[in-house]
């Protein structure tokens, strides 16, 4: 195979379906990056099983999906439909992971080997040839979709909630929280998502918010809301494995840009607020997504609260790109409130916050630092944020003096 012809994959998620010179599949994969992923069989060496498979591959086709955990899902599919030799050599179906949802009155989802599976014991998805994958897969679409995992027999006996609840994990089958009904809507979404059909999910989860509304159940809209971004941005880099994301060569060097979203609030007593949000892509400033916001709910000088709708706003524009770190001007309480409204969409991106410190003297880190994020580059992003919102705050001022 040319390397012109691989080259030109896509570098989105999806799955790649490798096949010989007569069109016979010869394995499926799944990728976070396709063009990466499937330049690497060609531009590094492989141990013999690799290398034979490379030498016969005459054509690769792809189909893209939205998010890495989806390609896992497509991948699982396709797996199971084509048995491709490359994928099942040296290892009988008995020893694939399924996920498997159970019959019972609130049923569990669980990951049982094929040797493991019983002929009535519900409804089941895969073959999954990572077991790392697939345990990673239920853990975030558990934050979507709460499913139990208590015995049918302790579902409703617990005198307080299980922590699974309390972290949004179990919907409160422990307590009784939760109808058969609803437990059974959400589970049945969940099966959607599993066999591929993410949008239908999104469709059905549109109209029960829609209704939620119209019947005044505004805080179960708002839950809908929430769940609906989580499943558009699902955070899955967790699938995408180390031969995916770095490339092939001795510098080693992750092609994926690394963006910085840094948060300022700026007032005086409570008066003309704003805030604003600039962005940093690779340590370097995108001046074409920075953006302003006036501040709208909040009275009186409150930057937390301030900080909080600014947040909240920015994360309903479902058509901005989500970064990979948000940084808040200010300490704890600040870092704190960003962090709420952060996984209380659903998300879990690391939140950090840069105080200068009692005497304004220093910079003081709230949060973990992301591997290979430096103060220096926190500072940079910081006053930029700082000197975005200060502009725009004088432009108000000025144009209010002027009324």
């Amino acid at each position: 195979m040319k390397a012109s012809e691989y080259r030109k994959l896509p570098e989105t998620p999806g799955v790649y379906i490798m096949k010989d010179a007569a069109g016979q599949i010869l394995y499926v994969g799944k990728a976070g990056n396709l063009r990466r992923r499937v330049s690497s069989y060609f531009e590094r060496p492989h141990d013999v099983r690799i290398q034979t498979l490379v030498s016969r591959i005459a054509s690769v086709d792809h189909r893209n999906t939205d998010t890495a955990i989806e390609a896992l899902i497509l991948e699982a599919e396709l797996i199971r439909k084509f048995m491709p030799p490359f994928n099942v050599k040296e290892k009988d179906d008995k020893s694939f992971l399924y996920i498997t949802i159970t019959k019972e009155k609130f049923p569990r989802v669980l990951l049982v080997r094929g040797r493991d599976l019983a002929s009535d014991s519900g409804k089941r998805f895969g073959p999954f040839t990572s077991a790392s994958s697939a345990r990673e897969a239920l853990k975030v679409l558990r934050k979507i979709f709460p499913w139990s995992t208590h015995d049918p027999d302790r579902v409703g006996t617990f005198t307080r909630p299980c922590f699974d609840y309390e972290i949004g994990l179990c919907p409160g089958t422990c307590v009784g929280a939760v109808s058969r009904k609803d437990y059974l809507k959400n589970i049945a979404n969940l099966k959607l998502f599993l066999a591929g059909k993410k949008a239908r999910v999104v469709r059905n989860l549109e109209m029960e918010m829609a209704a939620a509304s119209r019947g005044l159940e505004f805080e179960k809209a708002e839950k809908l809301r929430r769940r609906i971004f989580a499943l558009k941005h699902i955070e899955d880099t967790a699938f995408i494995s180390d031969s995916e994301v770095v490339l092939p060569g001795p510098a080693g060097v992750s092609r994926r840009p690394f963006r910085i979203e840094g948060y300022d609030i700026s007032n005086i007593s409570g008066t003309s607020a704003v805030g604003s949000l600039v962005v940093f892509t690779d340590g370097t400033p995108d001046r074409d997504a920075y953006r302003k916001f006036r501040i709208r709910t909040v009275s009186g000088s409150n930057d937390v609260a301030m900080l909080t709708e600014v947040l909240t706003r920015r994360l309903r524009h479902l058509e901005w790109p989500l970064p990979d770190l948000f940084l808040i001007d200010g300490g704890l309480p600040q870092a704190n409130a960003a962090h709420r409204v952060v996984r209380s969409a659903g998300l879990r991106i690391p939140v950090v916050g840069l105080a200068k410190g009692p005497e304004r003297k220093r910079n003081d880190v709230v949060g973990a630092l992301p591997k290979g994020v430096t103060i220096k580059t926190l500072i940079q992003v910081r006053d930029e944020a700082h000197r975005f919102a200060i502009g725009y705050h004088k432009a108000l001022r000025r144009a209010r003096s002027l009324e």
